[in-house]
């Protein structure tokens, strides 16, 4: 008598979850529909490894999309964390840790003389946003194709990320109204940025940008574009928001700013100075800043803002990056290794791919590219893309389930993680559905 197939404990879950929460899942890109699999459900992580449901391991290049520069579990977080719960989860009330990480952040970043913290980057993105309308008494508000600010109701108007994966251009529920307020132009176009200026000149109240995407997969700023940017919008008097949830301290302790010499009116901060916990926060010049109530008239409250566990963490985090001062290159060399390795046996098995990467952010594109905006990380065969996710992740290796997000290397990767990684990927080029040889 034959054996019954083997079903996994992420599949039961999966069909569990499907009966209580939209999709099975609580965030869309988590349903790997993109790649055509039922989701994973995790059991546990540490370092650069996750271990599903069922116990199979994978080295991890989704990193809680971005935050964990330093890896899953890493010991000082954990103690950190372990040592502000034994005080309370949360009080409603000021904290001395509060004051030391909003210093921290201060002393790193260049734009922010002021912060406030938030429970999210969305929350982060969405008040930065009211206070630029605030300080400059306009409405209007400029963002670019593919970019993802966070599921905002003005800032949600052809953004990437999982809309982009689910083909959504807009989402149902934004009003035309607020739609109405947002001007998307194409990310990398100067040109454009040019008139939009000029044919709204003095009623744009913020430019808002990723200075690295990283919501359409990774796109590095063309050479001049950031620094039109801050030239525009100096002149007309709006102000410059640069959306650092993912690049801040993932690209360099001062951000994408810093790295590329830029420096915004307004900085928004996500998960990663919180070491993944919950937490994000928005800052800028302190006129600008105490616009913010109780200082100013522009509202934002949040009774969990600063809680003291994703605080501890972000002091946490932060201290460790100032303690090791090669880890920006450590990280750097590592992920250069893996993008050549991966455009290596791509070659190999003649399969067209473009691969982008700024720093430890890199994604692997099914086209031959250049890809520089969201109209040519269109181009990518989705298909293709989803083959090799499967083929990957089959041996041993979780990729972001979307074509349109960025691997992250952390500093719990190891040379023999990104070996391992590239011998998988030898193999899924050459399966059936994603390579053949010639």
């Amino acid at each position: 008598m034959s054996k019954p197939p083997v079903r996994s404990r992420s599949l039961d879950l999966y069909e569990r979850a499907r009966q209580l929460i939209p999709g099975g899942v609580n965030s869309p890109v988590r349903a790997f529909r993109a790649v055509g699999i039922p989701p994973l459900f995790v059991a546990r992580a540490r370092g650069s490894e996750v271990v599903d449901t069922d116990g199979k391991r994978y080295i991890d290049y989704i990193g809680a999309w971005g935050p964990l520069l330093l890896g899953h579990a890493h010991t000082d977080i954990e103690r950190a964390v372990g040592q502000a719960l034994e005080r309370g989860t949360a009080y409603g009330l000021s904290t001395e840790a509060e004051v030391r990480l909003a210093e921290l952040l201060s002393e790193a970043v260049p734009s922010i003389e002021k912060v406030r913290l938030v429970n999210s980057g969305t929350e982060a993105t969405m008040s930065a946003v009211r206070v630029a309308r605030g300080f400059t008494g306009r409405d209007l508000v400029v963002k670019f194709i593919g970019c993802y600010h966070g599921h905002v109701d003005s800032l949600l108007v052809k953004a990437g990320s999982g809309v982009a994966t689910f083909a959504l251009p807009d989402s149902a529920g934004v009003p035309e109204q607020f739609a109405a307020l947002t001007l998307a132009v194409p990310y990398n176009n100067i040109d454009a940025v040019r008139q939009v200026f000029s044919s709204h000149r003095g009623k744009i109240a913020a430019v808002i940008v990723e200075p690295v995407a990283g919501n359409m997969g990774c796109i590095p700023p063309a050479e001049g574009f950031l620094q039109t940017l801050r030239e525009l919008t100096a002149e007309d008097g709006a102000l410059l928001i640069f959306d650092e949830v993912i690049t801040g301290f993932r690209l360099w302790i001062g951000g994408a700013q810093e790295l590329y010499g830029i420096l915004p009116d307004m900085t928004t901060l996500g998960k990663i100075i919180g070491g993944g916990l919950p937490v994000g926060a928005y800052g800028g010049r302190a006129e600008i800043m105490n616009c913010v109530a109780p200082e100013g008239p522009v509202y934002q409250a949040g009774t969990l803002a600063g809680n003291p566990l994703a605080v501890a963490a972000g002091i946490a985090v932060m201290e460790e990056v100032r303690r090791r001062p090669n880890l920006y290159s450590d990280l750097d060399s590592r992920a250069q290794s893996l993008a050549e390795g991966l455009r290596k046996v791509a070659w190999d098995a003649h399969v067209e791919v473009c691969i982008n990467r700024v720093g430890s952010m890199l994604t692997l594109f099914f086209t031959r590219g250049p890809v520089v905006d969201f109209d040519s990380a269109c181009t990518s065969n989705l298909e293709q893309f989803a083959r090799f996710f499967q083929g990957m992740l089959e041996r041993g290796v979780l990729l972001p389930p979307s074509q349109f997000e960025c691997m992250f290397v952390s500093a719990a990767h190891t040379e023999r993680d990104i070996e391992a990684t590239l011998v998988a990927a030898k193999e899924a080029f050459a399966s059936p559905g994603v390579g053949s040889r010639e």
